[in-house]
């Protein structure tokens, strides 16, 4: 730097650069970003300790001790050459509880790398997106040499969480454990290994079940590593397939396959349940029958027994029904006793458990539509909307307030609907919202699954596309009396689902709704609408191209099948008009959700 200089004198010289102090500085933010991707890619409500599964079902003192001592067996014998245990059974077998508690004894013991929770109605938990990194991030959280190899690891690869589930693996969990040992930065007969993974049934699509199952056959399997896999789930094809022996699976070779409902009698255990529960309900009980000892009778818990079926969704709800506070638990019951059929019959496997269900799901009806503000309302139809909109049915939930909004009912009206099912349902206030933002949640996915099959609802199902009807003609309706609803967000809200509800080609709406709303104006009242909100700014493509679409078909039906040419003619003026004032196009795209909703 110096070498052709004479004569140089340097007083008080900072060798430190400022752009030597700023590279060091660009290498330390980028490590950090590393790890900030990562966590922006987790799932936090699958952890077993979740407030988002802050009832998790688990296992009672006393119960399920012996399947639970086996897995725990299992799971702390690390010579076995098995690494791989797979837990299935029936719906509410159990399952869930029995991977809650072995989750809170490996964590207490200090031997839980990780957890994953499925959830079929939890979208950052229904698919596996965010099963790699969240793994990820656990096992890395158990080790700092660990952490900065997985950190170095995405920076080098920023994409990594688009590729696939098996390459991800590979580079988030293997590739980083196995430097990290090789390095003495790990001792892994001490790392904390066990990766539970519940509910594999509840990841939406058995390609993706079967993509999973194989990604951690070959890297978690096929490489020298110490991690001992839990997994529970239903029997179905993607797990069946893998385990069966013939011809045989996959993973036949690997796993040991513990099979729950056959090789376990949950009898017992529901006994002792039933019993501890119901007892702990009687002595909170102002009712004195309650406090009795000789409540609840011994007859009524073999009845119980019998019904459950070796089923602890069964039992599960039966508890959840009689802690109501509405009520006597003597009475309540009492009334579930009257309800369960005497032995001897033939019965369908969830036959009990529906016939549960269903005098819910009556009774909570004629005490909702007893009221004389809810005598015109269909009970079992509002629940069923609410049902839709949870699970995202139409690709967007919105809140249980705004639905509520939508459907007609007056605020907090979800709250008065449920308010006799709480031992089926619960309403949730999502933490991640900063406004309150409460949703439908199912204590079990048995009832879930109760509601959107005829055969198990019976007279109590409604079909899919009632419902949809019922949204769209409240929507329409709501547009015509659009004094109620005079703030944007409401605007865009029904505007939304109309368009959501309605389906391609308006499948759902009904004809003579459609023909009402045209002759009384009410595509003028969208027209004002949209002239007043329009004020505040541009609307977003996504609902253009939505409302475009929506008209669209509108006019077409009037055309072509109603065929109502001065209807048509009506509602073309209005989207001629928009065309040229909103920048509306004559071909437009399927409406996407255009909001947060």
């Amino acid at each position: 730097m110096f070498s052709n200089a004479q004569r140089v004198k340097m007083d008080n010289v900072n060798f430190h650069s400022s752009q030597h102090v700023q590279h060091v500085h660009n290498i330390q933010d980028g490590r950090k970003g590393g790890w900030k991707m990562l966590l922006k890619n987790i799932a936090s409500n699958a952890l077993h300790d979740s407030s988002a599964r802050f009832d998790a079902p688990k296992c009672d003192e006393d119960t399920r001790v012996e399947v639970t001592k086996e897995l725990m067996d299992w799971i702390q014998d690390r010579e076995s050459p098995q690494r791989l245990l797979c837990m299935t059974g029936a719906a509410g077998a159990g399952k869930s509880a029995l991977q809650q508690t072995i989750a809170e004894e490996c964590s207490g013991s200090n031997t839980l790398g990780s957890a994953f929770f499925f959830s079929a109605g939890d979208p950052t938990r229904n698919n596996l997106t965010h099963i790699v990194p969240t793994i990820a991030c656990q096992l890395g959280l158990r080790n700092p040499a660990l952490r900065d190899a997985i950190e170095k690891t995405i920076e080098d690869d920023p994409l990594i969480f688009k590729k696939t589930l098996r390459i991800q693996m590979d580079t988030l969990i293997v590739g980083p454990f196995q430097r990290v040992c090789a390095s003495g930065g790990l001792d892994s007969s001490t790392f904390p290994y066990a990766i539970l993974i519940d509910g594999l049934d509840e990841c939406s699509g058995e390609d993706n079940q079967d993509e999973l199952l194989s990604a951690i056959r070959h890297c978690l399997l096929d490489n020298d590593l110490p991690f001992r896999i839990f997994i529970a789930s239903r029997p179905e094809w993607a797990i069946r397939s893998a385990l069966d022996s013939d011809p045989e699976g996959y993973l036949y070779q690997f796993a040991y396959h513990m099979k729950l409902s056959d090789m376990y009698d949950a009898t017992g255990d529901i006994r002792r349940y039933l019993w501890t529960r119901l007892r702990g309900i009687g002595s909170r009980s102002r009712d004195r029958r309650a406090q009795s000892p000789e409540w609840p009778r011994q007859e009524d818990i073999e009845k119980l027994v019998a019904a459950a079926s070796g089923q602890f969704v069964y039992a599960a709800t039966v508890v959840k029904y009689v802690s109501e506070r509405r009520g006597s638990p003597v009475d309540r019951l009492r009334a579930i006793i009257n309800w369960t059929p005497e032995g001897g019959q033939q019965i369908q496997p969830f036959e009990l458990l529906d016939i549960l269900y269903r005098n819910i799901l009556s009774t909570a009806k004629e005490l909702y539509e007893a009221v004389d503000t809810n005598r015109e309302r269909d009970f079992l139809l509002l629940i069923r909307a609410h049902q839709m909109n949870s699970d995202m049915r139409v690709s967007v939930q919105y809140s249980a307030r705004g639905f509520d909004e939508i459907i007609s009912l007056e605020e907090g009206g979800h709250q008065v609907l449920f308010s006799d099912l709480h031992s089926l349902v619960f309403v949730r206030q999502n933490p991640q919202w900063t406004e309150v933002w409460e949703e439908m949640k199912f204590y079990h996915l048995s009832f879930f699954e109760f509601l959107d099959s005829e055969f198990r609802a019976q007279h109590l199902f409604v079909p899919e596309r009632r419902v949809r009807q019922y949204v769209v003609g409240s929507c329409l309706q709501k547009l015509l009396q659009y004094e109620t609803f005079l703030d944007e967000r409401s605007f865009y809200w029904i505007i939304d689902a109309l368009i959501l509800y309605s389906g391609d080609h308006i499948t759902y709406v009904d004809d003579l709704r459609l023909i009402d709303f045209t002759r009384n104006n009410g595509w003028g009242r969208i027209d004002e609408r949209l002239s007043f909100h329009i004020e505040r700014g541009p609307f977003n493509s996504e609902f253009r191209h939505g409302l475009a679409r929506f008209t669209l078909d509108t006019i077409k039906h009037l055309n072509d099948e109603l065929h109502e040419q001065k209807l048509a003619d009506i509602v073309k003026s209005y989207f001629d008009k928009w065309k040229e004032r909103y920048g509306f196009r004559e071909k437009a795209e399927k409406k996407k959700p255009s909001v947060d909703l």
